[in-house]
């Protein structure tokens, strides 16, 4: 059975995890503070910087770290990643229709 990329690079994240014993580090209350400090190193790349300055290198890895704990923590879960993404697109969709929402950045409950 061939498994789609996501589930494959879970279960090799939880193969590395599981090898180091580090599943009892892992509930979700670390994971997800993991997840909003990685994320806030993510942010530290462009602070004071244009966009264009961002060292990519860099990028690639606080970008990888960030979606390393959310996949870890979707798994936690046993949360499907492709159905949570494709039912936040429906509702945001829905939040944000094309005829009010196209080329502006205004809240869903600002939208005239």
């Amino acid at each position: 059975m061939k498994l789609d990329s996501i589930s494959f690079l879970t279960a090799k994240l939880i193969e590395f995890r599981d090898e180091r014993d580090w599943a009892q580090y892992h509930n979700a209350k670390d994971l997800a503070l993991a997840l909003s400090i990685e994320a806030a190193e993510l942010n530290e790349l462009f602070l004071w910087k244009q966009p264009e300055e961002v060292k990519v290198a860099k990028l690639k890895e606080e970008l990888a770290d960030v979606l390393c704990y959310c996949l870890l923590l979707a798994e936690k879960y046993q949360l499907d990643v492709k159905q949570i993404i494709e039912d936040k697109i429906t509702l945001n969709a829905q939040k944000y229709p094309v005829e009010k929402a196209r080329g502006t950045a205004k809240k869903y409950n600002e939208l005239d």
